[in-house]
């Protein structure tokens, strides 16, 4: 728990914690985070707020996140595309007429450079909406973050 005071507008202090008065009270910030991971929970740390986008090409995706993160966005939120999403690279038959529809197409450690160009990922939390190739896009990801110079211990996300 923090030191810090917090008041209402009207200047009526608000209590760090407000529970029962019995022992072994689980709280903010402590094991097992029933109660959330901060200690003041959003008063130090606000949350992370993402816009679920991506779509077309890399470049085009790469675009739009520097856009999202100039007027405030403190996350990403990748969208991929069908084939992506499946594990079909996007010159697959089964591709034709899905690829960059719904998301942005990722095939290779190339797109995730290009998706990411100018963005640090050691600063920004990243949140990936994939199933199926999961562990592939993780490891295009933790490359280019390495590849960055990235403290791996500082990348973040869902």
């Amino acid at each position: 728990m923090t030191d810090k005071k917090f008041t209402t507008d009207s200047g009526i202090e608000i209590k760090q914690l407000y529970s029962e008065p019995i022992a072994n009270t689980e709280k903010p910030g402590e094991f097992p985070y029933t109660r959330g991971v901060q200690p003041d929970m959003y008063r130090g740390r606000l949350w992370t707020m993402r816009q679920y986008a991506g779509f077309s090409t890399a470049e085009e995706s790469n675009k739009r996140y520097h856009y999202l993160l100039n007027q405030g966005t403190t996350g990403l939120s990748v969208a991929f595309d069908l084939p992506t999403q499946i594990g079909y690279d996007s010159d697959h038959i089964m591709s034709e007429g899905e690829v960059g529809k719904v998301g942005v197409a990722i095939d290779t450690l190339r797109d995730i450079e290009i998706l990411f160009d100018g963005i640090k990922l050691e600063n920004i939390t990243t949140s990936m909406t994939i199933n199926a190739t999961a562990s592939t896009l993780l490891a295009f990801y933790i490359a280019l973050a390495r590849k960055q110079g990235a403290d791996i211990k500082k990348i973040s996300g869902s």
